[in-house]
């Protein structure tokens, strides 16, 4: 498998979403007839059901606590990084200000400086009660190094799911600096469901999997504020790192009888990007840039990768997305735009009943084909434009 790059090398071929098609089925249905809803598995008590495949990532320009209760009440669910200025900040947004007003050439430098500030516990207390005051499942994240001490603070103020999340997740860490999170441990013993990530191979998935996480995320350096795939020359297109660990999912169901879903975190900014991942074999997505263009967002329509204020070697940068339309718009419509960017929800429903499926199961068998002119065909007026599909 592969091709040979070189003497003695070989390669695989990956692709990415702007490689691929969906290809309409011979049976169609009325888009609002279609069931998208998914569920994570609790422990001891009924499963977390979401009326929506979509998840917020844990960004600082995306996710506060008021952007994580609208998020809720419509039915998806939006991750709060403990991590972050919400945490480390009585303020924040004093703090947001001022990197949203920061001059290019300083932003990096002012990150890292802003996020020296300690996280402060009794704000993490503070942040998950005034979701949870709210009615809405909380969700909050934090890198392995911290999420022993952050998840049971966590748990104690009643969040519902903790997310270990760093740039490559592994169930084997070796390091004779510090002591490794012991993954199957950390799940045992948490009262809540773990949803682990990112990770983009088959066997590592199993492996993680095998651990006792609720979930995985699937991506590594496709969002559009991180720079790991630069700085690091790591990373697997997001299509085939979906699929692969969708084949590590159900073969450890097959093996296990237990399902836990996989969630493509990143690289999807349109409606068509969600959906194809979706058919690739995600439950579920996990977006960034998509929502920081809400009204709602903290960001004021600027976004920054989790890792731009790595002290030693940042891999992320800000990005402006602006500001283009509320929540309830990007995630329902109606769309006033006609890039993808708005109502992805009725993107999906809408592919979903093109294709002939009429639940996330059934969308995952969709045919799948290489198609790398999908985007550019017949599309020469609207390149040279910058409309629709020709802006990026």
């Amino acid at each position: 498998m592969g091709m040979w790059i070189g003497r003695n090398r070989k390669a695989r071929v990956t692709y990415g979403f702007d490689e691929i098609a969906l290809v309409p089925g011979r049976v169609t249905i009325n888009p609002n007839e279609v069931d998208i809803s998914w569920c994570l598995t609790s422990k001891g008590g009924a499963p977390l059901e979401f009326k929506i495949p979509i998840l917020a990532s844990a960004m600082d320009g995306v996710v506060d606590v008021q952007f994580a209760i609208a998020m809720g009440k419509l039915g998806g669910l939006a991750v709060l990084n403990l991590e972050g200025v919400q945490t480390r900040y009585k303020n924040p947004e004093e703090v947001l200000q001022k990197i949203v007003e920061a001059d290019k050439a300083e932003i990096t430098s002012l990150l890292q400086k802003i996020y020296q500030e300690p996280v402060q516990e009794d704000l993490i207390r503070a942040r998950v009660k005034e979701m949870k005051d709210a009615g809405i499942p909380v969700a909050v994240s934090s890198i392995p190094q911290r999420a022993e001490s952050f998840g049971a603070i966590a748990q104690e103020a009643g969040a519902d799911i903790f997310v270990v999340q760093s740039t490559v997740s592994t169930a084997r860490h070796i390091s004779s600096e510090y002591a490794s999170l012991d993954l199957s441990k950390f799940c045992r013993e948490m009262r809540i469901p773990i949803i682990v990530g990112n990770t983009v191979g088959y066997e590592a998935t199993l492996e993680i999997m095998e651990c006792g996480p609720a979930a995985v995320l699937i991506g590594v350096g496709p969002g559009a504020a991180c720079t790991s795939r630069g700085v690091l020359g790591l990373g697997v297109p997001q299509v085939t790192a979906t699929v692969d660990c969708a084949a590590a999912r159900d073969a450890y169901f097959k093996k296990t009888a237990r399902y836990v879903p996989i969630i493509t975190d990143g690289g999807m900014s349109k409606g068509g990007d969600v959906c194809k991942a979706l058919a690739c074999g995600a439950d579920a997505v996990m977006v960034g840039s998509a929502f920081a263009k809400a009204y709602e967002a903290p960001g004021s329509g600027y976004h920054w990768g989790m890792a731009t204020p790595h002290a030693n070697l940042p891999r992320g940068t800000r990005i402006k997305v602006g500001a283009t339309g509320s929540l309830k718009q990007i995630l329902f419509g109606p769309a006033e735009v006609d890039d993808g960017s708005q109502n992805l929800v009725g993107a999906i429903t809408t592919c979903m009943g093109n294709v002939g499926a009429s639940s996330l199961p059934e969308f995952q068998q969709t045919e799948i084909i290489i198609a790398p002119s999908i985007k550019t065909e017949g599309k020469l007026f609207q390149t040279v434009q910058s409309v629709g599909m020709g802006t990026r």
